[in-house]
């Protein structure tokens, strides 16, 4: 039992705060709340399972270059697509258009994850108790990691209900936009450094004018969409 809380707190505080505790609060406008805690619980036991179990080895086997450039592709990929949301989330009789949405929810909080403190945590608790308290560890870390990853989920929904319209969707759009750029920055100073020579702030600025020009694009297409319904 002791160990058990000993897990779990130390995983709920690295979280607290956390990139993809941000990034849950972010996607709270794009998905049901049931959607992304399916998704999420669903990454947070794959992830703590590897880690615990297998002692990192997606993380020592992926190149960390690549985990970086996945995640802030993700990260942009979302940044673009709540400027296209808007209205076009629901169809007829409120249906989401997006029917894997956990899964979205699951392939991002994964990527983001990898690599983490968090995951690093449940990595050493895993080598430090060793096999015969896996179990446990694995329980404790995924419970801590989900506690305050529901507590950002809380916040979101707590913002969307109390904000005018459109505020949390820029709000996403920021965050999202952020993690993006910085984690494409650390992805390509990883490439330079261990895969080859490569001018890291020009395909930085480059990737980013890139990205401006297709949100631009993006939001006065969306805008006429709502302009000719009116």
């Amino acid at each position: 039992m002791i160990l058990f809380l000993k897990v779990f707190f130390t995983e709920f505080i690295a979280e607290m705060g956390d990139k993809t505790q941000l990034m849950l609060i972010a996607l709270t406008s794009k998905y049901k709340l049931k959607d992304i805690i399916i998704g999420t619980a669903a990454a947070i036991l794959v992830l703590n399972g590897l880690a615990v179990l297998a002692g990192g080895l997606v993380s020592e086997f992926v190149p960390e270059w690549l985990i970086k450039n996945i995640a802030a592709l993700a990260f942009l990929y979302f940044a673009a697509s709540t400027i296209s949301d808007g209205d076009e989330e629901e169809e007829e009789n409120g249906r989401s258009k997006i029917k894997f949405a956990p899964l979205a929810v699951f392939c991002t909080f994964f990527v983001a994850e990898l690599g983490d403190k968090t995951q690093l945590t449940a990595i050493t608790f895993g080598a430090n108790e060793g096999m015969g308290a896996a179990l446990i560890v694995w329980i404790g870390c995924s419970l801590g990691l989900f506690a305050a990853d529901i507590l950002g989920m809380l916040v979101g929904y707590l913002l969307k209900s109390k904000t005018p319209d459109g505020l949390l969707n820029t709000l996403a759009f920021v965050i999202f936009s952020t993690f993006g750029v910085y984690t494409l920055y650390q992805g390509l100073k990883l490439i330079s450094s261990s895969v080859c020579r490569i001018p890291v702030l020009l395909i930085l600025i480059a990737v980013v004018v890139i990205f401006a020009g297709l949100c631009a694009f993006l939001f006065v297409r969306q805008k006429k969409k709502k302009e000719e319904k009116i």
